[in-house]
């Protein structure tokens, strides 16, 4: 690997990572009833994803549909095998929410990669289908969501519409 590509892998950990802390913090400032540091804590998270998107294109890790599901798919299967000891540690360590966050992650990880799957395998023939997304386990379903999650048993005014 070259210093320009640890470089770019890098600055994409890193804006992926603020990216991510920076909706967490925009999902509490909205709990805390603060509305504008919700909005500018969503502004600054968006401004991190179109870095990452930015650096994800200089390494040339976007590529064409096709390819970017078995890209999509084989990552979450690193995931799965990632999220295993995870759990144990977890567990070992008697901490609940690092446990319940790593086993709903390595959950709805195998339901997500079966809807890459079947994506990837009708390619040509895909349905139009809505998605919904758990706000609590991050639960990825087809279609209109259950009425509780399999995943973290939240009821189904948890699940957000993606558009």
């Amino acid at each position: 690997m070259t210093a320009l590509e640890k470089d770019i892998d890098n600055a994409l950990a890193a804006e992926s990572l603020a990216n991510g802390k920076y909706l967490a913090f925009a999902w509490k400032a909205e709990k805390e009833g603060r509305r504008q540091a919700a909005r500018l804590f969503r502004a600054a998270a968006e401004s991190q994803a179109i870095h990452a998107r930015n650096h994800l294109r200089a390494r040339g890790a976007v590529r064409d549909t096709e390819e970017n599901l078995k890209t999509a798919l084989a990552e979450i299967e690193e995931f799965q095998k990632m999220y295993l000891p995870m759990m144990d540690d977890a567990i070992a360590a008697a901490d609940t929410w690092a446990t319940k966050s790593f086993c709903y992650a390595f959950e709805a990880g195998k339901v997500f990669a079966r809807l890459l799957e079947r994506a990837r395998e009708n390619i040509g023939a895909l349905e139009e289908a809505d998605y919904h997304i758990c706000k609590v386990c991050g639960l990825t379903v087809e279609g209109d969501p259950p009425g509780k999650c399999p995943v973290c048993g939240s009821r189904k005014r948890s699940f957000r519409k993606i558009e």
